[in-house]
């Protein structure tokens, strides 16, 4: 333990206090302070963009779906276990207003965003600040040793309450019929309560690993067990699962049909004591230590260790095989509802007309072609923080001693680029693997399987463009790298929604995913493929090479 880390008081049972005794909680406010202010620009961007989406998705609900005939036979489309999966619990459909439609269908989906960016932010201001070096440092002077965590669960807290007053207000102004204000206040409640509980979650397992990757795998590893066990319950007869969920809970509130408000307290009891547990765990660990002990290391490393592209294989595994499963089990979800996308979608005018822009043979070809947009573009999340990695390992000082070696700053980053290209290839293999299997299965045409990989294969020239896009950032404009994502949010709106809402050609064709054949509905087209892996190249050769020339960040 480093004297700074005594001082601090961490590890010292004696010493409740901080270096000039200012209490546990010392400096919480500045800290507050501080973090609002590195994340000035991100939280904006988080709450802006759910909640446009949630309003944009609102009125589209209430032009789509107008008449009662046509949320009739929406109710027809969703009863089925897999409709209720994809969506919420069945109530939901016994009084099927715009409202009801909203919670039903976007409540679950949005929850997980919520959650993502609640786990986000804590991790970002506990475990990263640890794993840099910086909280020791402050813990060295006047602040607590529960500071840094109560300022992150504090921002993480009005960032979700800030959401939930947006929702509610805006989704109360918009004057749709089903859409009250008492539903929109507690819609907005409802998603700020989850958002509570995984900035909870996110405290605990920030306590129990050394790294701030582990930590919000760990965290997000939650929230998909927590979404898989809705999906389970709300699919099956008793829907008993869903209550072992926290945004099972949310979905039971039963907003714009019964307005349950008593379900939220189970969510905010789940968040307290995920938040007591965190700092618990705190004082029985050492800064920058985790409460579960690293394992030993081999003896002798292995000879691929020994290699650039063996240490980034090793550095990306973990977040490689959380990606892979997570698009296996989603491409299984869309799969198993292939077989009845006809049903589904027939009285929807605006998605038949999107879908016959698409093309095929038939709506379950055009459906899939769609659905592999949404694949992409969550094979490109993957792809962008594959490719930042090495950016990460810059600016926490670890790139510095690996280059002071004869490592070449080429073949160093290029490693973590090739693993990202080759990572989200395997990722597309993966998800299309499931989406084929599922859906053979649904459809009972086998020759789904090689179809459904092929067409997700032919997205890997956009994911290698963009990680060159990322890699050109890095290598000449690093401090701009987190841009990179305007990518993937971009193709998934223009992509899919713009599918949707009709947005002009020309939008599409400024994202690399827009020039790829939409297969399994078109023909399959190696000319823009080819080109997509040429601009790839050359993009990831004008960033290496920016790379060469800048000076490298240090600690």
């Amino acid at each position: 333990m480093t004297s700074a880390t005594k001082t601090a008081g961490v590890g010292a049972p004696a010493r409740p206090g901080t270096a000039a005794g200012g209490g546990a909680l010392a400096g919480t406010g500045t800290l507050v302070r501080f973090a609002l202010r590195r994340d000035r620009v991100r939280l904006p961007v988080w709450i802006l963009a759910l909640l446009l989406g949630t309003l944009s998705t609102a009125n589209s609900y209430a032009e789509l779906y107008g008449t009662p005939e046509d949320r009739a036979n929406a109710v027809e489309t969703m009863g089925s276990p897999a409709g209720l999966a994809m969506s919420g619990p069945r109530h939901y459909l016994d009084d099927y207003t715009s409202g009801a439609m909203l919670g039903h269908q976007m409540l679950g989906f949005t929850a997980v965003l919520v959650g993502l960016m609640s786990v986000l932010v804590i991790t970002r201001h506990t475990r990263a600040e640890e794993e840099t070096g910086r909280a020791e440092l402050l813990r060295s002077t006047v602040v607590g040793r529960h500071a840094h965590l109560a300022a992150a669960l504090s921002v993480a807290a009005l960032a979700n309450l800030v959401l939930g007053l947006l929702l509610a207000l805006g989704l109360g102004g918009l004057g749709i019929d089903g859409v009250d204000a008492g539903g929109s206040l507690l819609y907005g409640a409802a998603h700020a309560a989850v958002g509570l509980v995984f900035a909870g979650v996110a405290a605990v397992t920030a306590q129990l690993t050394a790294h701030a990757r582990g930590a919000t795998g760990t965290a997000l590893a939650v929230i998909g067990a927590a979404y898989v066990l809705r999906a389970a319950g709300d699919s099956g007869e008793s829907g008993a699962l869903s209550w072992l969920s926290p945004i099972g809970w949310a979905q039971r509130t039963y907003v714009y049909v019964d307005d349950d408000w008593w379900p939220l307290l189970l969510c905010l009891a789940l968040a307290a004591g995920c938040a007591a547990t965190g700092f618990a765990l705190s004082t029985r660990r050492d800064v920058g230590a985790g409460i579960r002990p690293q394992k030993p290391g081999r003896p002798v490393a292995s000879p691929a260790l020994g290699t650039p592209l063996g240490l980034a294989l090793r550095l990306h595994r973990g977040m490689l095989a959380g990606f892979g499963a997570g698009l296996f089990l989603m491409g299984a979800m869309y799969g198993s509802i292939l077989g009845q996308a006809e049903d589904m979608l027939k009285d929807i005018d605006q998605l038949q007309e999107a879908l016959e822009r698409i093309g095929g043979t038939g709506i379950a070809e055009a459906f899939a072609s769609m659905v592999m947009v949404v694949v992409a573009v969550v094979a490109a999340v993957y792809v962008v923080m594959a490719a930042l990695r090495a950016r990460a390992e810059e600016t926490a000082g670890r790139a510095e001693p690996l280059l002071a070696t004869g490592l070449s700053r080429g073949r160093w980053a290029g490693s973590h680029l090739a693993v990202a290209m080759g990572g989200g290839t395997l990722a597309l293999l993966v998800a299309g693997l499931g989406f084929g299997i599922a859906g053979a299965a649904s459809t009972g045409d086998g020759v789904l399987v090689p179809r459904l990989v092929g067409a997700a294969l032919a997205y890997a020239p956009a994911l290698w463009v963009t990680v060159g896009v990322a890699a050109v950032l890095f290598g000449w404009f690093p401090r701009a790298s987190a841009a990179a994502w305007i990518v993937p949010v971009y193709a998934f709106v223009v992509g899919y929604l713009g599918q949707i809402l009709r947005f002009p050609d020309w939008m599409n064709n400024l994202s690399p995913f827009g020039h790829v054949p939409r297969l399994p509905a078109a023909d399959l087209d190696w000319t823009p493929l080819l080109v997509l892996t040429l601009v790839a190249a050359g993009l990831v050769w004008l960033g290496l090479a920016g790379l060469r020339r800048r000076d490298l960040e240090t600690k």
